[in-house]
């Protein structure tokens, strides 16, 4: 496992870079592609770590809301990003905003993140990646990529309690109380995230 950590430290590609990633013959083929500014958000719901429902539609009466995706507690280029996230969400609580997490990652997992990042925001598990899809941040990883992990130690259909190797391009949208689209961060390269100084400035 210091190997994998080592080899990610260095920025060597550890999963596809392409938004589109090499499917098997047994699995769907999904496409990862940006939502645009302006667009209608998608609707959803689910459950975070201490249980409680969080919906969209609930959350946006409050004001505007900031979507996470991150791939897992196995990601050191994810565990950064929220550790960041989490030393700086006065700044955009200040701004009246709430933040929500969706991850692909199996709720034992959720916890060793929150463990790692010390996260005090909600976490969502998208089970059978509805919210990733919706979103359009899920891809297939192709299968020497799932070896490769396998590798290092991290069995992805394992981590994600799921019998597909799926993974969400770690996006980030701002989502106006008028349930548009109002910020999109979306880069398929895994290392490349959004900052805070970035969220606060389109909130």
């Amino acid at each position: 496992m210091k190997s994998f950590f080592f080899l990610a430290a260095l920025g060597l590609p550890l999963v596809p870079l392409a938004a589109q990633a090499q499917t098997s013959t047994t699995a769907p083929a999904l496409t990862a592609s940006a939502l645009k500014v302006g667009e209608k958000a998608p609707v959803f719901k689910g459950k975070d770590t201490a249980g409680n429902e969080v919906e969209l539609s609930k959350l946006l009466k409050k004001g505007p809301v900031v979507l996470y995706f991150y791939r897992g507690q196995w990601c050191p280029f994810c565990n950064k990003q929220l550790s960041q996230l989490q030393d700086s969400l006065q700044q955009l609580t200040a701004k009246g905003a709430q933040v929500v997490v969706i991850t692909p990652e199996t709720q034992a997992n959720i916890d060793k993140t929150v463990e790692k990042t010390k996260a005090a925001f909600p976490i969502v598990h998208d089970q059978d990646f509805v919210i990733m899809k919706a979103y359009r941040t899920a891809f297939i990883v192709d299968d020497a990529t799932v070896t490769k992990y396998q590798g290092f130690g991290v069995d992805l259909k394992k981590a994600n309690g799921s019998d597909a190797a799926v993974l969400p391009v770690p996006a980030t949208y701002v989502i106006g109380q008028n349930g548009k689209i109002k910020f999109a961060y979306f880069d398929s390269d895994y290392r490349k995230r959004v900052t805070v100084k970035q969220v606060v400035q389109a909130l």
